[in-house]
């Protein structure tokens, strides 16, 4: 297993520097344009909550980005953070 040293951006952080600040959008405006209440959107963008597929596809279609690229960061994140507690009572199976 390879770790990654440096800790991968949460994507909340993504899309409130890349797309909120330069925009200057709200919170709330931001939440009424993808159709989210205003508590979700804040919890994503504070680092509260993960990118659900949902979201993803909303800033998407919000964007002109794919959903995907928005999933991998949130994979890459993830992954990150399991690493750092991995389980060490694991092991390895043997194919024969």
């Amino acid at each position: 297993m390879t770790m990654m040293t440096r800790k991968p951006t949460h994507p909340g952080t993504v899309f409130y520097e890349e797309v909120m600040k330069p925009l200057n959008l709200s919170v709330t405006k931001t939440a009424e344009l993808l159709g989210v209440s205003r508590k979700t959107l804040s919890k994503f963008i504070n680092e509260k909550s993960p990118l659900s597929a949902d979201m993803a596809l909303r800033i998407s279609i919000a964007t002109g980005t794919s959903a995907e690229s928005w999933m991998s960061m949130q994979k890459k994140l993830s992954l990150w953070i399991a690493e750092q507690d991995a389980p060490s009572n694991v092991v390895p199976l043997a194919f024969q």
